[in-house]
């Protein structure tokens, strides 16, 4: 990954958890875990964890809906000639690292 790309994924990561806690209601804990950007900078995809586990489509849900919103509020913040279009999925590691810890409390 070149400094550029490293520098532009972590303002993304900032600026979609910044996004995030501004819109999201308090139903669910929505945190940002990182976010992958392809070396074109045209696609971004951000890693959310969710908390409570059973709301975890809902917000899924909302968070694909406000993609476009995501995008623009970016541009608003960041000076870039393109700016990527967001994907947002779970962070399975991150899952999976939970549910780790619970067992090893067990």
């Amino acid at each position: 990954m070149s400094i550029r790309t490293e520098k532009v994924t972590n303002v993304l990561t900032r600026l979609a958890a910044e996004f995030f806690e501004r819109e999201a209601s308090n139903a669910s804990l929505i945190t940002v875990t990182h976010t992958d950007v392809t070396p074109d900078l045209k696609k971004a995809t951000i890693y959310v964890s969710i908390f409570p586990d059973d709301k975890e489509n809902a917000a899924i849900g909302f968070l694909k809906r406000h993609r476009s919103e995501l995008r623009d509020y970016v541009k608003s913040k960041m000076s870039m000639k393109t700016i990527p279009y967001f994907e947002v999925e779970i962070d399975a590691g991150e899952k999976n690292r939970q549910k780790i810890d619970d067992l090893l409390r067990q």
